[in-house]
């Protein structure tokens, strides 16, 4: 049995890609663990930073729709009023790593931040 590491990310509008990895390397130190791929919302497909930080960790970036948000805000520990007035989901971060990461996910890591970007930790058991 191993357990798969999911960095769902969240960002502002234009967030540098040093950002987003300081995040995911802040998270990654904090758990102890390495990621294994990484989350964004459907909606941050056109991101630059994001786009840049799965390649430069040459990881793999799963973007979820907005049913699939919906889906697990329930399970999410941060919620934030400004992001819910953005965006539609009053977490981003939580809910691309619990999405992702499937079902039985539970989450590593709440919502950390640095500069524009997001990032939240989720596993999953894989057998």
């Amino acid at each position: 049995m191993r357990h798969r590491l999911v960095a769902g990310i969240g960002c502002r509008k234009g967030c540098p890609a040093e950002d987003i990895l300081t995040a995911i390397r802040y998270a990654s130190a904090e758990t102890d663990r390495r990621v294994d791929s990484l989350a964004a919302p459907k909606f941050k497909a056109g991101e630059s930073g994001i786009l840049a930080a799965a390649e430069l960790l040459s990881l793999p970036l799963v973007l979820l729709d907005a049913l699939a948000l919906s889906a697990v805000q329930d399970w999410c520990v941060t919620q934030s009023l400004q992001t819910l007035r953005a965006v539609g989901f009053a977490s981003v971060a939580e809910a691309c790593a619990l999405g992702a990461a499937g079902s039985g996910a539970r989450l590593l890591l709440p919502r950390i931040t640095f500069g524009a970007a997001t990032c939240a930790l989720a596993e999953s058991v894989v057998t």
